[in-house]
């Protein structure tokens, strides 16, 4: 599922129009990368949680030349999925090896 479909199908269960279902994605998407961007954490109970890691210089190596080069520490976004979304997945996929 991308942005767009989401859209829609908020459209279609609410009852509300596309571009009132666009204002609310984009509203939860923007509230969501600024906790992100400000070191904080989101946690979507039985879906996930998104952190951000912070990762400390290193020397890495360029592997064309083997040169070393300083690496600068830097910051990801990381998600780990939920307890039960995990399950409902493993359910999931251990009926379709019963096939």
């Amino acid at each position: 599922m991308n942005k767009s479909e989401l859209i829609e199908k908020l459209a279609s269960k609410s009852g509300l129009n596309v571009l009132q279902s666009e204002e609310i994605v984009n509203l939860i998407y923007k509230r969501m990368r600024d906790t992100m961007v400000n070191g904080g954490r989101i946690e979507i109970r039985g879906f996930g949680s998104f952190v951000v890691k912070e990762y400390q210089p290193y020397q890495g190596r360029n592997p064309k030349t083997g040169e070393k080069i300083p690496v600068p520490p830097k910051k990801l976004p990381f998600f780990k999925v939920g307890k039960e979304l995990k399950e409902r997945i493993d359910v999931v996929d251990e009926n379709e090896k019963g096939r």
